[in-house]
């Protein structure tokens, strides 16, 4: 064989291991994003597929144990909709009352949801100032 033809071979069995890694890989790329409402309706219609969903914390529901590093509890959307989740992992810093949480995972035959990822996002905290409540003297004050 000559070469060049040697060297296109290799190139492209690099090129074609390369997509097949990142197509293994990126299995929540093709997942489903639900509002809560949506997915409690009918949960088992998303069996075996990759959901992301989010809500409030309800932190009376956390349950963690840190021995089997297992995080329960439960989420809720505005309208009351409620979610039992299970997470092996760990917990996320600030989880407490008031965050809302992100999840992403599977639903299981019996119609429970098993989170394999687990963020929190606090809106209050990261939200800025009213640019109309805007005090340049308390602002040159501050800086000095």
């Amino acid at each position: 064989m000559k070469k060049n033809t040697k060297m296109l071979m290799g190139f492209s069995a690099i090129f074609f291991g390369i997509v097949i890694l990142l197509i293994a890989a990126t299995p929540g790329s093709s997942g489903t994003e639900l509002t809560l409402e949506e997915f409690i309706n009918d949960p088992l219609k998303y069996d075996d597929k990759y959901v992301m969903t989010q809500g409030n914390l309800i932190e009376d529901s956390i349950t963690w144990n840190a021995d089997q590093i297992e995080l329960q509890f439960d989420i809720q959307d505005e309208k009351g909709n409620s979610l039992h989740v299970v997470h092996q992992g760990v917990k996320p810093d600030n989880f407490s009352e008031g965050v809302i949480v992100m999840v992403e995972g599977f639903v299981k035959e019996d119609g429970s949801f098993t989170a394999e990822k687990v963020q929190t996002k606090c809106p209050s905290k990261y939200e800025g100032e009213d640019p109309s409540n805007y005090d340049p003297e308390m602002h040159e004050k501050i800086q000095q």
